[in-house]
């Protein structure tokens, strides 16, 4: 019995995260120019988070958000259900890899000063089990490697709320003034 209450704890966590942010949100939508060429790549992220940006169409569209914001770290949270199968019974793999390219992409940027921006240049990703409408919520989360002058690296995984991986992935970005 404690055994299955200390596996519900992170799984009542993240909803309650979840649940927290949510109504926050304002719609859908993509930000001024200016209002990323005025924010450092944190304060950006933490003004989608807070509801003062709109979150990208692409969260909405496959229903996830970020729930965590650090320099250096961003963790996205979503819910594979039915919508996002393939033709075979599997959540599409187009939505791992929207994740973790969110994911590590947006880690990127949390270390960029006002006036940088980055777009990705190469990702690779490892699927290690398949996620399917049963696996309940998960989380990408994208870890920092290194970030230079025109180039950064970083990584990411998406688990579940019991930490099973699913699926792993590095990126290379590109930088430059925006």
């Amino acid at each position: 019995m404690r055994q299955a209450m200390n596996l519900q704890e992170p799984l009542n966590e993240w909803q309650t995260d979840e649940a927290a942010i949510r109504p926050a949100m304002i719609p859908a939508g993509v930000a001024s120019r200016e209002q990323l060429r005025e924010r450092s790549g944190l304060e950006f992220l933490h003004g989608i988070m807070r509801g003062e940006l709109p979150p990208p169409p692409i969260a909405v569209l496959l229903d996830f958000l970020i729930v965590k914001v650090e320099p250096g770290l961003v963790v996205f949270q979503g819910t594979p259900g039915p919508q996002h199968y393939n033709p075979i019974g599997s959540v599409h793999g187009g939505y791992a890899s929207t994740l973790l390219d969110s994911c590590v992409g947006c880690a990127v940027h949390s270390m960029l000063p006002a006036g940088k921006g980055y777009t990705t240049l190469e990702l690779k990703i490892n699927f290690v089990r398949a996620l399917t409408d049963k696996t309940g919520p998960i989380r990408a989360e994208g870890k920092v490697i290194h970030v230079g002058g025109q180039v950064a690296t970083a990584e990411g995984r998406i688990v579940d709320a019991q930490g099973k991986l699913y699926a792993h992935a590095t990126t290379t970005c590109l930088l430059f003034p925006i």
